[in-house]
């Protein structure tokens, strides 16, 4: 073997090593970010759920619109799993998602202090 092919193989080698790293960077942050929406969005749903268990129990919501709640909490929770189906959550399916989670937030806040008897 002569002294070019060898460096032209080492050079190949760095090549190849370096685009291996940053594809390997590139994964990690790309699927870290991804985590983190989808982790906000999870707690977010928790205690929305926990909101509307809270406000049944105490009597602040009727089992009408308890049952009325849930269902605007699922249906923003299959929104988000159909953003998630594709792998990737865009920022405009991220948007999408909080609007919704923050309409739920709303509408159980309203619910739990409108001031209607529960007996």
């Amino acid at each position: 073997m002569t002294g070019e092919t060898k460096h032209w193989r080492h050079n190949s080698m760095k090549k190849i090593l370096l685009a291996l790293f940053v594809l390997g960077v590139f994964v990690v942050f790309s699927t870290e970010s991804y985590g983190q929406v989808t982790r906000r969005a999870d707690q977010r749903q928790k205690n929305q759920k926990h909101r509307i268990k809270q406000g049944a129990k105490s009597g602040e919501i009727t089992k009408r619109e308890a049952k009325g709640l849930k269902k605007s909490s699922t249906e923003a929770r299959k929104y988000e799993k159909k953003a998630k189906s594709d792998g990737k959550v865009t920022w405009k399916e991220r948007a999408r998602i909080e609007h919704k989670q923050d309409k739920t937030s709303r509408r159980i806040y309203r619910t739990k202090h409108n001031k209607r008897d529960r007996n």
